[in-house]
């Protein structure tokens, strides 16, 4: 049994723990906008020193008017006080202004990379996580990083200019004040380590609860046929109540605990404000301070407080943001299962000889385990086991086998959703692992069984098969793929809007719209899910035709459910319970009366319909499809 070549083995998807507090991971955020930063930085420094410097002016300017009593150095302090204003106006724009543009450009920055991240991550990211939850990351938690990083931390800015200038300057005009002051520091700072570490951890479930949330929302309305079919209305909004109410009673809790900080940073605050009057008070009495002094320190005194009230609250609410930045941070430092080799090797024109050697694998082997695969419900153990194949090219095979056998995906090492845990897939005799995915990729057309169309017009939907394609192009394909006429009785013919996952299209429509999206691409290799189960037999005679052009010259794989589909191919593989049990041709496989026999004859029972529905496939006559016949074959 053959194993990853060293230099290719696979780090399996892991997500590690972010570190506590990634602050300085954080900050390299704004290394891109750091000139609009440093702008918003002056304004602010210029706005906090301005007023830093009002209380000694205002206690200057009361120590003044009651010793002189002068109308005109009254009116000459307010019209300098206006100027100041203006200026601090201007500074405080300049702040909010480019502070404003850094916090989007931060936002645009991490969203796009998270972006990146999650649409490169493989397959088996999305098998354990739900698209709901990425959504949540991508949107509230990135929103709270974008606050810390801009907002909070020129508050903490302007809270430390305001706090360090005003206790230097109380030092100055009285000692003996400022120990009043000073006493709440030990104070606050034993109540921000109190408060800071049940506030991240309350922040954190909220967030995990409003992702559950955005879940339930993105699946009801994803559904949304599904949920009117059921007359399950009230049963979603029940499911999104209960999960709001979830998020709402941590919330109450998380401000419950907010609240608390705040005020007890209130009283301290105040109470610092207290102890100040009564002891310059005395000092007024006494005749050993001014009234202009004291006043200039009680408003010094509210500064501090508010300083130190709003650092200790800020220390809380960084806490609390972590949370949201260990959630980001996870999708970033997510390892891909299936990476690229440390040297791709070109991908070059190929025949498309497909070869499976010795393969495994299982979709919980070496990882955390999963609850569903394309395939069937739970797994355990492997999937595939001991799998020998080898597919000639432009070879026609149709892969059948009882729901769960492996069917959907031995299709999904070909274009490396996954990688095998042993042995070697290989196109042309190279290994898979060795080339570049996005080589190989371009070399495969895959027309699932459900087609997904995106909500923009039948032109781009066909275009993203090859977005250099010309509208000769374009066109050309939907011909081939019998597509054309119906999108020119549409209202605006190629420009029409398909809607939400193509909703406005009937089910033959959306398959030959993604059957002209692979014509488009050209691909050597086809991927095919039984494109016709689901369909009317007019829908499904069109799609047929189409098909059997799109299979002209590749090597084809079909995944067949109705084993009427299957007569024409080349050969026909049985797995069972991740073994192939048979191969051959459809009518070999019929005369060795083995599990293709029992299947064909079970669902044609079942069905009740005989076996006339084969008419659309000529039995064995490939000359007519337009075939190739594989010479190796016979």
């Amino acid at each position: 049994m053959q194993s990853f070549p060293e230099n290719l083995t696979q780090p399996k998807e892991s997500i590690p723990l972010a570190r506590q507090m990634p602050w300085r991971r954080l900050l390299g955020y704004l290394g891109p906008h750091k000139w609009r930063m440093l702008v918003a930085i002056i304004g602010l420094v210029i706005s906090s020193l301005i007023s830093l410097a009002f209380p000694l002016l205002i206690g200057q300017t009361v120590t003044d008017i009651l010793n002189q009593g002068s109308y005109a150095s009254l009116n000459a302090f307010v019209a300098m006080l206006v100027g100041l204003f203006v200026v601090m106006a201007i500074a405080t724009f300049v702040q909010t202004y480019f502070l404003g543009i850094t916090g989007e450009g931060i936002v645009y920055d991490l969203r796009t990379e998270l972006f990146d991240r999650m649409i490169s991550l493989s397959l088996t990211y999305y098998n354990r996580n739900r698209v709901g939850e990425m959504m949540s990351r991508i949107s509230n938690d990135v929103t709270m990083v974008r606050t810390m990083l801009t907002t909070n931390i020129t508050t903490v800015l302007s809270s430390l200019i305001s706090l360090i200038g005003s206790i230097i300057i109380v030092f100055t005009l009285n000692p003996q004040l400022t120990v009043f002051i000073l006493l709440l520091v030990p104070i606050l700072v034993i109540l921000a380590f109190g408060f800071g570490r049940p506030l991240e951890r309350m922040s954190t479930r909220v967030q995990d609860q409003l992702a559950t949330a955005t879940v339930t929302v993105e699946e009801g309305l994803t559904g949304i046929r599904t949920v009117k079919s059921f007359v399950r209305e009230d049963y979603e909004s029940k499911r999104y109540r209960n999960d709001l109410t979830a998020t709402l009673r941590s919330a109450i809790r998380m401000i419950k605990a907010r609240s608390a900080f705040g005020s007890l940073m209130l009283f301290l605050g105040f109470g610092s404000i207290a102890a100040i009057l009564w002891f310059g008070g005395r000092q007024v009495i006494q005749g050993t301070m001014t009234v202009g002094m004291i006043t200039s320190f009680i408003i010094y005194g509210f500064l501090i407080a508010a300083g130190l009230g709003s650092l200790a609250g800020l220390y809380g609410e960084f806490r609390a943001v972590t949370g949201a930045v260990r959630r980001v941070f996870e999708i970033l430092d997510t390892d891909n299962t299936v990476v690229e080799a440390p040297s791709p090797r070109p991908m070059p024109a190929i025949h498309g000889r497909i070869t499976f050697d010795h393969v495994s694998f299982g979709y919980n082997v070496g990882q955390q385990p999963v609850t569903t695969s394309p395939d069937s419900g739970q797994i355990t153990g492997l999937v595939l086991s001991e799998i020998m194949l080898d597919i000639a090219p432009g070879e026609v095979v149709a892969l059948v086998g009882p729901s769960g056998a492996g069917k959907s995906t031995l299709c999904n090492l070909i274009p490396r959703f996954y990688d095998p845990d042993q042995g070697v897939v290989s196109i042309d005799g190279m290994d898979l692992r060795s080339l570049s995915k996005q080589g190989l990729r371009e070399q495969i057309g895959l027309v699932p069984q459900e087609t997904i169309l995106f909500g923009g017009t039948v032109r781009e939907n066909i275009l993203y098969g090859r977005l250099d394609a010309t509208e000769e192009e374009i066109v050309e394909a939907a011909k081939a793929a019998y597509a054309h006429e119906f999108i020119q009785q549409m209202p605006m013919g190629y420009e029409t809007l398909v809607g939400e996952r193509g909703t406005n299209l009937s089910g033959g429509q959306r398959q030959r719209i993604a059957i002209a999206r692979a014509i488009l691409k050209d691909p050597r290799i086809l991927l095919l899910d039984e494109a016709t189960s689901s369909l009317d037999s007019e829908s499904e005679l069109a799609v047929q035709n189409a098909l059997n052009h799109l299979m002209r010259d590749r090597t084809t794989i079909i995944i067949a459910h109705r084993l009427s589909t299957v007569q024409a191919a080349h050969r026909v593989v049985v797995l069972d319970h991740g073994r192939i049990v048979e191969i051959g041709t459809h009518n070999e496989l019929l005369a060795q009366n083995g599990l293709f026999a029992k299947l064909y004859n079970m669902q044609f029972a079942e069905e009740g319909r005989g076996r006339e529905v084969v008419d659309i496939w000529p039995e064995g006559d490939w000359a007519v499809l337009g075939w190739p016949r594989v010479p190796e074959l016979e």
